[in-house]
């Protein structure tokens, strides 16, 4: 059997011509996403069967995590790449180790980074828009993707205030431990971003929610430390006392509770959950910040292997053909699943879409509002 192959500059296609059947068979030029690991931490094992990566995305562990974005950018120097620390999967869980995401084909792609995210990270604002030019991206066919390293809110806003000029949307999640990588260099107190462009087809990005507001429970937050994350009262009361007043569970029971009962930020028409992450005194910590004066409400869990399934039936709906998803979960959805023994299957329902991998983050980006307890992700045609 004998193929010749002839690019079409017009249309990106590749034409197979077989010459033992006479038969003309034409392939769309789509987003190749390759997906590489190794449990034990070998990046080389990880890497191993990729070739000409346009964008790699890297998700390791804290012990190696420095060494592992060394020895990347000297396998592929000069190639765009962001990372940081976290669980990764594609059909199963990587706890450990390393992971290595990357776009071969198909796209156009840059990867940049802002610093000083808790001070001032619209001083390197001119790196995301020289960025957004050079890929020439649009609301149909870019997304960006980033890792954050923490102070999520303000690094989303300013991030946004650039993509929303070309309605360009993000996803991305907050890492472990502090750090994210751009370009070969590690980095504190910032974030790491990564534009792609699908040269011949759309993206489009999702935010999936498994809670539902219970009740009519609606508070004013007052007394918070937006430094601290911290939020003191619900209507002039202690927010713990409150909280379990309102679901009887004891002190100790509270970060449990939360997996079932987060709260809910009102933001328009949008709710925004809210994790706990401790008790401070009377006061709760949380995951992400509330400002005084936030309207909050109080969520409870819903049915989520019927959310899930209405997610990717709404993915179907809106492609015919998928050639991508990158997804971010929420730790706490990893460890709801778990106990309830989804996870796998979840990663499984997923996987029916195509080609489906992700970051396990400590929180959620999509566009500019950082969530908890969320699935945000990309697919792309």
């Amino acid at each position: 059997m004998i193929f010749f192959f002839h690019l079409s500059a017009k249309y990106s296609i590749i034409i197979v011509e077989n010459f033992a059947t006479n038969k003309m068979i034409k392939e769309d030029v789509t987003v190749k996403q390759f997906f590489g690991v190794s449990q034990s931490g070998n990046l080389q094992e990880a890497v191993r069967g990729l070739s000409n990566p346009q964008l790699i995305l890297l998700m390791s562990n804290s012990d190696q995590f420095e060494e592992h974005v060394k020895k990347l950018e000297a396998l592929f120097p000069k190639v765009p790449s962001i990372g940081c620390i976290g669980m990764s999967y594609d059909n199963r869980i990587v706890e450990k180790g390393v992971s290595v995401v990357a776009y071969t084909d198909g796209v156009v792609a840059a990867a940049n980074v802002l610093e000083e995210a808790s001070v001032m990270p619209v001083k390197y604002i001119a790196r995301l828009e020289k960025d957004v030019d050079s890929v020439g991206g649009s609301q149909s066919d870019t997304i960006c993707i980033d890792f954050c390293s923490g102070n999520d809110a303000c690094v989303l806003t300013t991030i946004y205030s650039v993509l929303k000029h070309r309605n360009i949307s993000l996803v991305g999640g907050t890492g472990d431990a502090g750090k994210i990588s751009a370009n070969g260099k590690v980095y504190e107190d910032a974030v790491a971003y990564a534009l792609i462009k699908n040269k011949n087809g759309r993206v489009k990005a999702y935010k999936e929610n498994i809670y539902h507001q219970m009740g009519n429970y609606r508070f004013i937050a007052s007394k918070t430390d937006k430094s601290q994350y911290l939020l003191g009262e619900l209507n002039g009361r202690s927010a713990k006392q409150v909280y379990q007043q309102i679901l009887q569970v004891s002190e100790e029971q509270i970060l449990t509770q939360t997996f079932k009962n987060p709260f809910g930020k009102l933001n328009g028409n949008e709710t925004c959950i809210i994790s706990i992450k401790d008790v401070s005194g009377n006061a709760l910590t949380c995951y992400r910040q509330v400002n005084d004066s936030d309207v909050l409400v109080m969520l409870e869990l819903g049915d989520y292997r019927e959310t899930v399934k209405n997610t990717i039936q709404q993915i179907r709906q809106d492609f015919s053909q998928i050639s991508a998803v990158f997804s971010v979960n929420c730790l706490f959805r990893y460890l709801l699943f778990t106990e309830n023994h989804y996870m796998q299957e979840y990663l499984q329902e997923m996987g029916t879409l195509g080609n489906h991998v992700g970051l396990v983050g400590y929180g959620e980006h999509y566009n500019n509002q950082f969530v908890n307890q969320s699935m945000t992700c990309v697919v792309f045609e």
